[in-house]
């Protein structure tokens, strides 16, 4: 029977590139991974194995609205089959949807119920969920809280003759001061809580003051540069300002979200970026990712790493302090620089986005939510998002976004890329990452982009990582988190 045949032949061709697949997964390479599942899906869609084993590289790419689909299409294609709910529910958990992520551990539970490591897993999210209902009831409605910074009198908190690290004299962050405190964390040592508050204090009242949108205005002749997610690695972010410089006005930065998380240096990183601002404002300028946010600094390590080296009330005052951070920038009027990307619907214009009331958490829709979480997409339109949240955006919107505010390019962040960055939408839109070797596992390079004015003709600088002591990415995150990477 040739029908049979050709049937057979496409299942064990199915296997060979799913065996393929997984041996490109071993080795780090999730994109390829992906592509190959695939295949091996349109060869033979009803094998639960394939979609899930998709699912799991989708979730390492934090694509996790994709992880989820095919988590539930193995669940379609085989309801018995563990590893489809166990995928989807690890998915939901990482989007901080503790709610959903329960009921798929208590279905693994009721399908392998002397999985020792599946009656891990479900104690661990039913105790993630009671922790989130108690806080839920606790929680003080946002008319009425007021803000922790009006508890703190850093001044009153006394330095032990025995702290010999950096010290700030008086009110006035100075350069020898950043650059004591840059080489005392390069030795792993803290900054005393004291000038720790008196940095993230003055930050509140700076930021408090700026708009939505920020400008920036480069002379003629002068250098901005523009760096993507750093996310906690401070040893690479050293890296970054030795290969191009300190951050000062004749040499400044824009650092474009996801300061923190994943990698465990987040608070050196935050502290340093903070005191180079608070040394000179138009040294350095930050804009807010979807990381600088409370529900993925409770999963992705901010939070415990705040708490393990400073203290719960910073826990309060950075959560209050990131919400005040712009969401974007114009450089001369002419480049847009903004953490994610644009828009669900046409014809937002520069004014509205200053328009936005920021101080607040993240909204799950709207236009705050899509500036921080958009991605680009390859072909035109829009379409969901791989993510979960935002959208997926094409080149034909990019061009009615710059066209309608008369601007000449994105640059946005947000995505790991191979070489640090990626030029698309007809080169209107640039991606800069610069985390190198994010995670300590993907082998990317990170990038940073050169804008000189008056042409602000991109010049794009690639780096790669640089070793760092031996505390893994994640090191502070929700235990519950961990079990998962």
């Amino acid at each position: 029977m040739p029908g049979m045949e050709n049937e057979g032949s496409n299942l064990s061709r199915a296997e060979e590139i799913k065996n393929q697949a997984n041996e490109a997964f071993k080795a780090h390479k999730y994109g390829q991974a992906i592509d190959l599942y695939t295949q091996a899906i349109e060869l033979n869609s009803q094998n639960a194995v394939y979609w899930a084993n998709r699912s799991l590289a989708h979730t390492k790419l934090e694509e996790y609205g994709s992880a989820i689909q095919d988590a539930t299409k193995a669940i379609e294609v085989d309801p018995k089959y563990s590893k489809g709910y166990y995928r989807r529910g690890a998915a939901y958990l990482a989007m901080g949807k503790f709610k959903e992520a329960l009921k798929d551990f208590q279905q693994v539970k009721r399908i392998c119920p002397n999985d020792p490591d599946a009656t891990k897993k479900l104690k661990e999210c039913e105790k993630a969920v009671m922790k989130l209902k108690f806080e839920e009831a606790i929680s003080v409605p946002e008319s009425e809280r007021r803000s922790v910074a009006d508890s703190i009198d850093y001044r009153a908190i006394k330095v032990e003759p025995q702290y010999l690290g950096a010290k700030i004299e008086g009110d006035v962050v100075t350069l020898d001061f950043v650059k004591k405190m840059m080489d005392d964390f390069k030795n792993q040592k803290c900054l005393h809580k004291r000038y720790a508050f008196q940095i993230v204090l003055q930050m509140r009242e700076m930021l408090q003051a700026l708009p939505s949108l920020v400008d920036i205005n480069v002379p003629d002749g002068c250098l901005l540069t523009v760096c993507g997610d750093v996310h906690g690695q401070f040893y690479d972010l050293i890296n970054i300002l030795e290969l191009n410089g300190l951050p000062s006005e004749e040499n400044p930065y824009l650092f474009n979200g996801d300061f923190v998380d994943r990698g465990s240096f987040s608070v050196e990183v935050i502290l340093t970026l903070f005191a180079f601002k608070c040394m000179c404002p138009s040294a350095i300028y930050l804009a807010r990712g979807n990381h600088e946010s409370k529900s993925m600094n409770k999963i992705y390590g901010f939070e415990g790493e705040v708490r393990s080296k400073l203290s719960e009330t910073f826990v309060e005052l950075f959560a209050e302090v990131f919400c005040y951070l712009p969401l974007a920038h114009v450089i001369n009027q002419k480049v847009f620089v903004v953490h994610g990307g644009l828009f669900s619907v046409d014809g937002v214009k520069l004014s509205d986005i200053r328009a936005i009331d920021r101080f607040c958490e993240p909204p799950e829709e709207g236009l705050m939510c899509e500036l921080l979480w958009s991605d680009p997409q390859p072909y035109p339109g829009r379409g969901p998002s791989k993510r979960g949240v935002g959208l997926s955006f094409g080149a034909d919107v990019t061009r009615r976004f710059l066209q309608d505010n008369n601007l000449d390019l994105v640059v946005r962040s947000h995505e790991v890329k191979d070489e640090g960055y990626e030029i698309e939408h007809d080169g209107k839109l640039i991606t800069v990452f610069s985390a190198p070797n994010y995670c300590d596992q993907m082998g990317n390079k990170g990038a940073f982009i050169r804008f000189e004015a008056p042409d602000l003709k991109p010049n794009i600088v690639t780096f790669s990582a640089v070793p760092h002591p031996d505390v893994k990415p994640m090191a502070y995150a929700n235990n519950f988190l961990r079990m998962f990477q």
